[in-house]
């Protein structure tokens, strides 16, 4: 068993918890990543290659002499000609890469409930979950609901429109729940599945559940704000993201991912198997949750271009 994993996306964000988990257990961690930042506390102790999918030669070299490969690459949302069917193929190419290059186990980052929607996000996740089933390799299928924590998205974008606007509108009743999985404890998981033998799907959730109504009045209270909460049909709800989108030169919400959060579908029908409770992480950090917007486009497109921009030819 070499004492050598690969993490994809090691400077992103739930990638980075994997990587400083396996680092603190004494593993070797190499990353496969477009976003290469020298900057990063954790790029001295970790060797970082080239994410090109188109170069299977080079991710195979990446690979060799790994033991298990933490896969958590994803498009959240379609932008150009980068579609979730081409994630989906970019994946199998890398799984493809792995089982050439000799890996023993791949740790696949899936969704809570795969198969509860039609939308081409959670299709895109349930082909990918078959595409690790078949490869050949060990495996650890690991669905997280929604993950809290340094750096989200979700979480930490309602808590910043909530302290920039003077109302805050909850599409349709609010009654949809979310079981909200803290990012450490989520990365806790991943790498115990990881060093394990046998194949297993697991659900990645904390232990509390609320309705998204909850959350939004949850976070003003943390932050002791006076924002006015209302509730709105959801194509206006749908109307206000996009202007608050182009305000903030972001991808704030899609159409598909409000239609799949009001589904009920982020939540486990299996026990917690996290320890950390929103309830209490929020007092303790409601002075930075939402100081600073979280921007998809920021992560993922911008600073992609940025780095290809200074790179050698």
């Amino acid at each position: 068993m070499s004492s050598i994993d690969v993490v994809t996306g090691a400077f992103s964000y739930s990638g980075r918890f994997i990587a400083a988990q396996l680092l603190e257990r004494g593993r070797s961690v190499r990353t496969l990543t477009n976003h290469p930042q020298p900057d990063d506390p954790l790029a001295p102790r970790i060797e970082a290659h080239p994410l090109k999918f188109g170069d299977i030669d080079g991710l195979i070299t990446a690979l060799q002499g790994a033991d298990t490969l933490y896969n958590t690459y994803w498009v959240r949302a379609p932008r150009g000609s980068l579609t979730h069917a081409v994630a989906v193929d970019n994946t199998k190419r890398l799984i493809d890469a792995a089982r050439r290059a000799g890996v023993r186990r791949v740790v696949q980052t899936s969704i809570a409930n795969p198969t509860a929607s039609i939308s081409s996000y959670y299709r895109g996740k349930a082909a990918l979950e078959e595409v690790v089933r078949s490869s050949g390799l060990s495996y650890a299928i690991v669905r997280p609901t929604l993950l809290f924590g340094e750096g989200d998205v979700l979480i930490n974008n309602i808590a910043w429109l909530l302290r920039h606007l003077p109302v805050f509108a909850i599409p349709g009743d609010g009654r949809y729940r979310l079981q909200p999985m803290h990012v450490e404890d989520h990365a806790r998981l991943q790498v115990a599945v990881g060093s394990q033998a046998a194949d297993v799907v697991v659900d990645s959730a904390g232990p509390e559940i609320f309705t998204f109504d909850e959350v939004v009045h949850l976070l003003r209270r943390a932050m002791n704000l006076r924002t006015l909460v209302v509730h709105v049909p959801p194509v206006l709800a749908m109307a206000g993201a996009t202007v608050a989108g182009r305000v903030v030169r972001d991808m704030l919400l899609t159409r598909e991912e409000l239609d799949d959060l009001m589904q009920d579908i982020l939540v486990s029908r299996e026990p917690s198997r996290g320890t950390t409770r929103l309830t209490d992480w929020l007092p303790l950090h409601r002075d930075d949750v939402g100081r600073r917007y979280a921007s998809e486009m920021e992560r993922h497109y911008r600073l992609a271009r940025s780095v290809a921009s200074q790179s050698p030819p």
